[in-house]
């Protein structure tokens, strides 16, 4: 494959990254990124020009040719137009933003465009945790809980472009818990950082510390201090997070399973307790598939959305 340099954005509800990413070599390259806040609430045109002017600005900062642009964005998209087809309450008005479109249409330059997950996979399974491997199963676990399913190098995307909610699959630990998206019994509400937060809040913890709402770095700390609600309340997320992996490598039967994200990062109480209960759900073929940490951070959306880029061929135009 021939070098191609990549403008490269990925747009969360509190932050926009935009970069140059260089593939072609051994290892991707990153260079130049600049973070602004996406400052979601103003609404949806004004995060499209925030991410025209992030885009038009690191243009100008390449020091060679620019193949195109690569967005890694929050919401549901429709990766073929590069439209945001649905976005939540964290990011009103940026639902029905024909993204891909207005950004060709005010840099002159061919856009692709992926959900944010979909990429932080696709970087992950060709360049990270997933390298050589001819198929994986990410799991993103931090705020929200996010996955996907890549194999041979292709995200498996669905009828309606949403495939990988892992965060909202049922999960017998959740019953009768509501869910952000409506429903009840979802993974999401008990194994992400606020349901940690508030399961440990319901087992007698500190509401705050130090003037400030507990988080779950604090929580881990104290986990590793002792602190018995602490530790329960990390073991509770790790085997609901467990159960559901088990589960979906009974249907999809990945090479590996990626894990990333804050809560990933636990300690032994939340990672004893999910290998646990990941052996307790896999059937005997797959309880041996390896569960790895991802490789790439903060960077791997940028190099997903970039590898989309050029998987789709527009770098050829």
């Amino acid at each position: 494959m021939d070098t191609k340099t990549i403008v490269s954005v990925d747009i969360g509800g509190t932050k926009i990254a935009c970069g140059l990413v260089t593939l072609g070599g051994d290892a991707p390259v990153i260079e130049k990124v600049e973070k602004v806040p996406t400052d979601a609430m103003k609404g949806g045109e004004h995060v499209l020009a925030t991410v025209i002017e992030q885009v038009k600005t690191a243009i100008e900062r390449a020091d060679g040719e620019v193949a195109g642009v690569g967005i890694s964005s929050a919401g549901v998209v429709n990766p073929r137009t590069g439209d945001i087809t649905f976005a939540n309450e964290l990011m009103p008005g940026w639902g029905g933003t024909a993204l891909a479109t207005e950004v060709t249409k005010a840099t002159g330059f061919a856009c692709r465009v992926l959900n944010d997950v979909h990429a932080h996979a696709l970087g992950e399974a060709r360049w990270g945790g997933g390298r050589g491997k001819e198929s994986c199963l990410v799991a993103a676990v931090g705020t929200g809980i996010g996955g996907a399913f890549v194999e041979h190098g292709h995200i498996m995307l669905g009828a309606h472009d949403e495939a990988g909610h892992i965060g909202h699959v049922c999960c017998p630990a959740a019953a009768g818990v509501p869910c952000s998206c409506g429903a009840t019994g979802h993974l999401e509400p008990i194994a992400a950082g606020p349901g940690i937060i508030a399961e440990y809040i319901r087992l007698g913890g500190d509401e705050t510390f130090d003037g400030k709402p507990m988080d779950g770095a604090e929580i881990d700390r104290r986990a590793a201090a002792g602190d018995e609600a602490a530790k329960a309340a990390e073991a509770r997320a790790g085997r609901a997070l467990g159960e559901v992996l088990g589960s979906m490598c009974n249907m999809l039967d990945p090479a590996c399973v990626i894990l990333s994200g804050s809560v990933a990062q636990c300690g032994p109480d939340w990672s004893d307790a999910m290998k646990e209960a990941f052996k307790g759900q896999a059937m005997p073929p797959v309880a041996t598939t390896p569960v790895v940490d991802g490789e790439l951070g903060g960077d791997a959306p940028l190099i997903g959305a970039a590898e989309n880029f050029v998987l789709s061929g527009y770098a050829e135009c």
